[in-house]
């Protein structure tokens, strides 16, 4: 393939990840703000096969060489466990096949499955030899007589696979050797021999199994097919070219009465058959050619179900997830009524399978055995003509695909990698019926969503491990209206709904949850389904988010507004978080709204930073929230926190000049020598200073930080003050990788003659720095510089010191190597990317009030100044940040 049509491939990835549907969750919840319930043992893993027990109050965890009995009302609760674990020699065979002793070859137990009230099925993958067991639900202990597992569960601990029992027979995908090289879908049972796919190709190429269910027949479907059996995976394309291995995802059938053919497909599938799931943005013509998980939400009758899956690209970069829902109806008419492909001559073409277009034998290859077939005395498969049998073996795809509901995805996600999902039916307040979806992903975050009508509206996400991995299973209970997610380090149960959290009406309606409803009478957010059924009548719920239903309240008094007292010239930071990631925050002063050039202001997510506070900054702050829903096709207006701002009496002025002395230590003395000339410019009497390394401490993690300031100052004016503005050095440390280059920054404020000077390990740089200069008024002079280092040969301390005739003022970063690649913790990680998102945006909003010679469509610098003396105007175009986890942080300048 040329390099033309792969332009137009990853600039059509550009396109999607640019214009996809942002899916932003309304509400984000921390893992430590709620009421979750963990279970986890010492030196056990992976606790990612999880069953739960229909008739009694139990919940079994597969994990690593153990399986656990928890409590389903309270998984804290341990009941029993028993221990599986790998004989010496076992361990011996699998190292000497080249596998790691200490993660692959243990038992990791990947099959538990009910075989009757008494008994459950256990698979593990016995240090890659898979072995089952039945494990005594009395005693809880296994029989003690293992099987063969071959086919039944993967001897790759890292490998998909899926397992359905049915009826006492054991249905399952999984690769059926050591290499993972033979994939099959088969069927175990105690009465019948093995019956299972046919080794092509053709039939499974490179599959990744991810569910297996059974569909029941209807007692009034009256077509006699009996209940199917449907397998969803990803597998490598036989149809279609592509410039690498291109991915489908699939749904393949088989009839539980498959009894396998007489001569032709002997103790294989006669019925199966396979088809293309569609999931695509087809405005954009973009597919989601990755299934990850499935979860079919059974109605009442079989036409009723509805199958819900999750769905990435297999171009990771793009960084969408999408979920599609599909009819079982359509489903089941593309097995019924769908056009056959079969393999193309060489003579035909570029592609690989084409339609089939002559003629097709009677009975349907791969049908189910129904009442038309037995009225011609074919009672079971073994009767089936070899024509008919012959055809399946060669034409098990068809060429018809299985669409969603609506076309299109019921929601796409971005920046999130959806791993698992789980869906519940809900009866609203309105007496409708709404799907709620649950969907996992591999940061260990849930996200829940509710579809309506035209929409599907994100309602929270929730942080439901404490660490960032990946969610491995998820189940739903409808008895105990709870979730259980299993990943590598324990299980977690969460309650399906945190209706509590909201702590007004407000929240409550916007929220757009159908599990909730707003009690005016206790002023409480309430689960509906634990209010009391008379207790309805009274309750609020809107799920179009018509908060206007809400009670009115009245305005806040001047005297609830909370008072905030600063020192002339000091910062001022006033804390507000909207509730709603999708509410916008708009600041009063005084009863003005404040905008991005109003004042020396930022206006962060966490709050009003107001700079330098002056005469003029007193007054009243409101902080309102405005959030739009869609539905009501209203804005809603909230006061979410009110401040009054005073500043504290001033010093009494000082008899006569006061002078500025601090010592200078050794290695600082260059400093002294290449700044006495702004010394000497300025009219306050001056002894050159600068302040001498702090004391620090360092970390296990790969880089930590400590700080020290020191200021001298006249207090002749406000704008004369100098001062490093945040983030510090300290706040930049997460930014620093040993084995990469990085980028420090530093801003002050100072008058005109307001330098920043940079020491590492004590001495001056010798090498550029870039510094940006520009007057601000009044308010004094703004200077950036920035310093390029990297990669680190050994532990290094940092020194940015803001230096004028009036002071000086100095941050400092100690960075220490360390070995190994440690995690860095999401909250220091979040922090620093705080801080350079809050210096970003301050640098747009002073960018407005900066006039300069050059033309930008970028940021505007009037003047650059270089370490050589010389200046020209600066034209710096998109200041960009780049994260990556690990650690690792890349700036660059686009």
């Amino acid at each position: 393939m040329g390099f033309g049509v792969l332009g137009v491939f990853l600039g059509l990835l550009l396109e999607v990840s640019t214009h996809g549907p942002p899916g932003m969750p309304r509400t984000s919840w921390r893992h430590q703000d709620l009421d979750l319930t963990e279970f986890s043992e010492p030196n056990v893993f992976n606790y990612s096969t999880l069953l739960l027990s229909e008739k009694g109050d139990a919940l079994y965890v597969g994990a690593r060489e153990a399986i656990f009995e928890l409590s389903k009302k309270d998984v804290s609760v341990r009941n029993n466990k028993v221990l599986w674990n790998v004989a010496d020699n076992h361990i011996a065979k699998c190292t000497l096949k080249g596998k790691s002793k200490e993660r692959d070859c243990l038992n990791y137990i990947r099959v538990l499955q009910v075989v009757d009230d008494e008994r459950l099925y256990a698979c593990g993958t016995h240090a890659f030899q898979p072995q089952c067991d039945y494990l005594n639900l009395g005693n809880f202990s296994l029989s003690g007589r293992p099987e063969d597992g071959r086919g039944k569960c993967s001897f790759d601990p890292s490998q998909s696979f899926t397992t359905v029992m049915v009826d006492g027979e054991l249905y399952s995908g999984t690769a059926y050797n050591f290499l993972g090289s033979e994939p099959i879908i088969s069927r175990y049972s105690p009465s019948q021999s093995l019956l299972r796919t046919e080794y092509s190709t053709s039939w499974l190429n490179e599959p990744s199994f991810v569910f297996a269910d059974v569909i029941r027949e209807d007692a009034d479907r009256g077509d006699g097919e009996g209940d199917k059996i449907y397998y969803f995976f990803t597998e490598v394309s036989v149809e279609y070219e592509f410039f690498s291995k291109l991915l489908i995802p699939r749904v393949a059938r088989v009839c539980k009465g498959d009894l396998g053919g007489q001569r032709t497909l002997q103790k294989k599938w006669t019925s199966f058959l396979k088809a293309k799931l569609v999931c695509s943005m087809s405005e954009l013509n973009f597919v989601f050619n990755v299934v990850h998980d499935i979860f079919i939400l059974k109605g009442e009758t079989w036409r009723d179900t509805v199958i819900y899956g999750v769905f990435t690209s297999q171009w990771g970069n793009v960084g969408l997830s999408a979920v599609c829902a599909y009819n079982i109806a359509a489903v089941e008419k593309v097995f019924s009524k769908g056009k056959y492909m079969q393999k193309a001559t060489v003579e035909q073409s570029h592609t690989k399978w084409i339609r089939h277009n002559g003629a097709t034998p009677s009975p349907r290859p791969g049908a189910c055995i129904n009442n038309q077939m037995r009225q011609q005395n074919i009672s079971s498969s073994l009767h089936l003509p070899d024509k008919t049998l012959q055809f399946v073996k060669d034409h098990p795809l068809l060429e018809d695909p299985v669409l969603p509901i609506g076309n299109g995805p019921r929601l796409i996600a971005k920046d999130v990698n959806y791993t698992q999902i789980v869906v519940d039916r809900v009866q609203a307040l309105d007496q409708k019926i709404y799907d709620v979806i649950f969907t996992g992903t591999d940061k260990g975050v849930l996200h829940k969503s509710v579809v309506f009508e035209k929409e599907v509206h994100i309602m929270e996400e929730i942080q439901l491990l404490k660490n960032p991995e990946p969610i491995k299973s998820l189940l739903f209970s409808s008895e105990t209206r709870s979730l259980y997610a299993g990943s590598d380090s324990g299980v977690v149960q969460s309650p399906t709904a945190f209706c509590s959290h909201y702590q007004s009406c407000f929240d409550c309606i916007l929220a757009r949850d159908p599990y909730c409803a707003w009690d005016h009478r206790t002023a409480t957010c309430v689960n509906i389904f634990d209010a009391p059924r008379q207790s309805h009548r009274r309750l609020i719920q809107s799920l179009n988010g018509d908060a206007d239903k809400c009670p009115s309240m009245s305005p806040r008094a001047l005297k609830d507004y909370k008072s905030v007292r600063v020192k002339l010239g000091s910062s001022a930071e006033l804390p507000c978080v909207a509730t709603s990631n999708l509410a916008q925050v708009m600041w009063k002063s005084n009863g003005t709204v404040l905008t991005e050039t109003s004042s020396f202001l930022l206006m962060g997510e966490g709050g009003l930073l107001i700079y330098s506070v002056g005469p003029e900054d007193q007054g009243h702050y409101e902080c309102w929230s405005i959030e739009w829903a869609p539905a009501a096709g209203k804005n809603f207006t909230r006061l979410l926190a009110s401040y009054v701002l005073t500043l504290d009496p001033p010093p009494r002025p000082p008899h006569q000049t006061r002078h500025t002395t601090t010592t200078l230590s050794s290695q600082d003395a260059s400093i002294e020598r290449a700044t006495e000339s702004n010394a000497s410019s300025s009219s306050v009497e001056t002894s050159k200073t600068l302040p001498a390394a702090g004391s620090s401490t360092s970390s296990a993690l790969p880089s930590s930080s400590t700080a020290s300031s020191s200021k001298s100052h006249t207090g002749k004016g406000r704008e004369a003050e100098v001062r490093l503005l945040p983030p510090l050095l300290k706040d930049q440390a997460w930014g620093v990788h040993a084995q990469e280059a990085f980028l420090l920054f530093c801003l002050a404020l100072g008058p005109s003659d307001v330098t920043i000077h940079w020491l590492v390990n004590g001495h001056v740089l010798d090498r550029p720095i870039m510094e940006y200069r520009q007057s601000l008024g009044p308010r004094g002079f703004l200077v950036s510089s920035w310093l390029r280092e990297g990669p680190l040969l050994k532990d290094a301390r940092y020194r940015c010191i803001a230096e004028a005739s009036t002071g000086n003022d100095m941050s400092e970063l100690n960075v220490h190597l360390s070995i190994g690649d440690e995690g860095v913790s999401s909250r220091d990680l979040n922090h620093w990317r705080g801080a350079l998102a809050e210096h970003e945006q301050l640098l747009k909003r002073w960018q407005k009030a900066w006039v300069g010679p050059c033309s930008c469509t970028g940021v505007c610098f009037p003047e650059e100044r270089r370490t050589d003396g010389t200046s020209k105007p600066l034209c710096m175009f998109g200041f960009k940040v780049v994260f990556v986890f690990g650690s690792r942080l890349l700036l660059y300048f686009g």
